[in-house]
């Protein structure tokens, strides 16, 4: 039994010694206020994991709202993906989690949060590429059926723009997210022996 534990707490030592250095170049960068820094992966990378993660909000709020189709080339495949642009987002109290199997451990959680006690967090230039959203949406000055192509998505597919948009409840499976800026207010980051997603 004891042989167990201690080989229990070697593998969360190995997993933390691979995800802690990371995580404090990411809360360096952002305690610096304005260094530009990826959420997850970012979308422009030229090989993507193809693991998905969870994103969940109270409510975003944003200005300069696209939306078209595209697909992503990853290490597990090929994927069909709704691509969201926003030129400039709030999100209030924001969570964010990616669940990985350890071998010979088990399931690890990396789970960052953000966002609360009125003080959103912050995006400029915010782009998702995800598979499945759901919440409450609000758009102002929406037109649909408009060529993707006229604000950076393949031309000839259709998309949607919008001056604003407001999502309550936002709740997102993703496999990348990029920002020219993420200002993470109130940046929690923890690593659980377990499962616990943000929904």
């Amino acid at each position: 039994m004891t042989h167990h534990g201690h080989t229990r707490r070697k593998r969360l030592a190995l997993v933390l010694l691979l995800v802690l250095p990371a995580a404090a170049v990411l809360m360096v960068g952002v305690g610096a206020g304005a260094v530009p820094v990826s959420l997850a992966i970012s979308a422009r990378s030229p090989a993507l994991s193809g693991q998905t993660f969870q994103v969940a909000a109270d409510r975003l709020q944003g200005t300069g709202f696209t939306q078209s189709t595209g697909d992503d080339s990853t290490a597990r495949g090929g994927f069909p993906e709704a691509v969201s642009g926003i030129r400039s987002a709030d999100l209030y109290d924001l969570c964010q989690s990616v669940v990985s199997k350890v071998p010979g451990f088990g399931a690890v959680t990396v789970r960052i949060t953000a966002g609360g006690g009125g003080h959103p967090a912050h995006a400029d230039n915010l782009v998702v590429r995800s598979d499945d959203l759901s919440g409450d949406a609000t758009f102002r000055d929406v037109t649909m059926g408009v060529d993707a192509g006229t604000f950076g998505g393949a031309a000839g597919s259709v998309g949607q723009q919008a001056d604003a948009v407001t999502i309550d409840h936002l709740r997102q499976t993703t496999r990348a997210v990029s920002a020219a800026t993420f200002r993470l207010n109130g940046l929690h980051l923890s690593v659980r022996a377990h499962a616990a997603p943000c929904f």
